[in-house]
């Protein structure tokens, strides 16, 4: 079973669907919990965007040291640039899909909110497979 698990992890697209169902969670779970608490007097945009803080935080970790096996110290502060600079994408991203599926389809925030994480999912993913971790003429590849 521990072959067949360390084979498993062995590909990178695994390993970003563990670390990134993780941090889905935890950032969904955190806006849900935004959204009962303060949301309700201050927004649900507010409730996104403390979301997101906590999350990009915790991702930045998860994908540099167990995604994409990046060692070293050297180059934190480039890559988590490079990191946030994946994730204002897809800010603005949910940032004007948040509204359209709440104002104009009429879901209630938790809802949309769901449904937009599946786009920027996938978004976030391409980005920090080929911009956020990548290194001077190296070219990903998959383990």
């Amino acid at each position: 079973m521990t072959r067949w698990i360390r084979r498993l992890l062995a590909d990178e697209r695994v390993r970003f669907v563990l670390v990134g169902g993780t941090n889905t969670v935890v950032g969904f779970g955190l806006f849900v919990v935004f959204e009962l608490t303060i949301g309700r007097s201050l927004g649900y945009l507010v409730s996104l965007y403390l979301s997101y803080l906590i999350a990009v935080a915790l991702a930045f970790v998860l994908h540099r040291r167990f995604t994409f096996r990046v060692s070293g110290t050297g180059k934190v502060l480039i890559d988590f640039v490079r990191f946030a600079g994946v994730y204002v994408v897809t800010l603005v991203i949910n940032t004007a899909a948040l509204p359209l599926l709440v104002e104009l389809v009429g879901f209630v925030p938790v809802v949309a909110q769901a449904i937009v994480v599946v786009v920027t999912t996938v978004v976030s993913y391409f980005g920090h497979r080929f911009f956020s971790f990548r290194r001077t003429g190296e070219i990903p590849e998959h383990d």
